[in-house]
C-alpha cells in the first residue's frame, strides 16, 4: 500500500490508472460474496464493507465539488475529512465549524442498510465523472490548487495522489472486513 508521498513521486498516468481501477478492484474484493457477509462489522468499530462502498461514494461527490471550485475560483479553502481549521475566522468559517465527519455520516445515512451493489455503482459513476474531469483539464491546469488546513496548497496533481492512498487504505479495510479482521 502506497503513501500519498509514494503516489506523489509516480508519473500522472500511474495515479490516474490506480483511480480507474479501485472501482473494480472493490468489486473483485466481494465478488461471490453474501450480502450478509458484505455487510458484516469485523467488530463493533470497524465498518463493513458495504459502510466503506458508501464512504467512498460521498467522499467521492465532495471530491467533485472541490475540483468544480478549484476551476471556479482562484485558490479556495476547503475543509477535509478530520482536518480543524486553526483559525475559524480566517477561513470564513461562522459560528460551530463544519466537519466532515465520516462517523457521523454512517450514522445518519444508515450506511449499514444500504444495498452495497448500489453504493458500488454510485462509487463507480461519480469515480467516471471525476475521471472525465481530469481528462478534460488542460496541462496548466493540473497546477491550478486549494488550501488544505494542513497540507496547505494541493493541486489537482497532489489531489491524485492522496486519493491513491485513500483508495489503497480502503480496499485493504474491505479485504479486512471480509475477511472478519478489523
Amino acid at each position: 500500500m502506497a503513501t500519498r508521498e509514494e503516489y506523489a513521486r509516480l508519473p500522472l498516468a500511474q495515479r490516474l490508472d490506480r483511480l480507474e481501477r479501485t472501482p473494480a478492484d472493490l468489486g473483485d474484493s466481494v465478488r461471490g460474496r453474501s450480502r450478509d457477509d458484505v455487510g458484516r462489522r469485523p467488530d463493533a468499530k470497524s465498518w463493513s464493507a458495504t459502510e466503506v462502498f458508501c464512504h467512498l461514494r460521498d467522499i467521492e461527490e465532495i471530491c467533485m465539488l472541490r475540483f468544480r471550485t478549484m476551476l471556479a475560483t482562484e485558490e479556495p479553502k476547503v475543509l477535509v475529512v478530520g482536518a480543524r481549521v486553526a483559525n475559524p475566522a480566517e477561513w470564513g468559517l461562522v459560528g460551530a465549524e463544519l466537519a466532515i465527519d465520516p462517523e457521523r455520516w454512517a450514522e445518519e445515512r444508515q450506511y449499514s442498510r444500504c444495498d452495497p451493489d448500489a453504493a458500488l455503482e454510485a462509487f463507480r459513476r461519480r469515480r467516471r465523472d471525476s475521471l472525465d474531469l481530469f481528462g478534460r483539464l488542460a496541462p496548466e491546469q493540473w497546477q491550478r490548487g486549494c488550501q488544505h488546513p494542513t497540507l496547505g496548497r494541493v493541486t489537482f496533481a497532489d489531489w491524485t495522489a492522496l486519493m491513491a492512498a485513500h483508495d489503497d487504505v480502503h480496499l485493504a479495510q474491505v479485504e479486512r472486513a471480509i475477511a472478519g479482521k478489523p
